[in-house]
């Protein structure tokens, strides 16, 4: 991990597109803002997490309905 020191108001760039700007430093806060291209996603780590964790949750989900639904089509289909 790269650890810098930076003021209010000093940058950072990271690759040639996006720029950290230190915008206010108060107390135990630091506020920051970034400029980037649109179609470079920026999320807080742990909103990103939260939505990993979802995917999978869901995904887990949809696997156990789908095998519920198949063994019910199974024993329709074993009762004709």
């Amino acid at each position: 991990m790269l650890v810098l020191t930076r003021k209010s108001g000093e940058s950072l760039i990271i690759g040639e597109e996006v720029v950290v700007t230190v915008v206010e430093v108060r107390g135990g806060q630091v506020k920051i803002g970034i400029e980037a291209p649109p179609e470079i996603y920026i999320y807080r780590k742990e909103l990103l997490e939260k939505i990993k964790r979802q995917n999978l949750d869901a995904a887990k989900s949809d696997k156990a309905y789908l095998n519920s639904l198949a063994k019910l089509v199974k024993s329709r289909a074993a009762k004709k």
